[in-house]
């Protein structure tokens, strides 16, 4: 799995550099979510734009990382999801549950 995290004392930023979000990455991705939900981290974005496709393996990461965020006081936030990946999360009512952003500036503003 490729992706690039940058932390500072209380955020983080995941950038998953995958096309899928699927059953190939979603194991791992989960175990980097449970890693960067511990501690001092209380915002944690996930910037999908390089997704273009996810799956119900990779929607249950994000709500692993949900979870987690929401026991430790913290939330998390997608951006740059594209317009499938969305429509998916809007199938699921999941778009009630994620705060979603069009960038990774847009949601560290908020």
């Amino acid at each position: 799995m490729k992706f690039e995290v940058t932390k500072d004392n209380h955020s983080a930023i995941l950038t998953l550099l995958e096309r899928k979000l699927d059953v190939s990455v979603s194991p791992d991705l989960k175990g980097e979510f449970i890693l960067l939900c511990r501690g001092p981290i209380k915002s944690l974005i996930v910037d999908l734009s390089s997704v273009e496709f996810c799956d119900s393996s990779g929607l249950s990461a994000l709500l692993i990382a949900e979870r987690q965020m929401r026991q430790n006081g913290g939330v998390i936030k997608l951006a740059g999801l594209h317009k499938k990946v969305l429509s998916l999360l809007k199938i699921s009512q999941l778009d009630k549950v994620f705060p979603i952003f069009d960038s990774v500036a847009k949601a560290a503003k908020s």
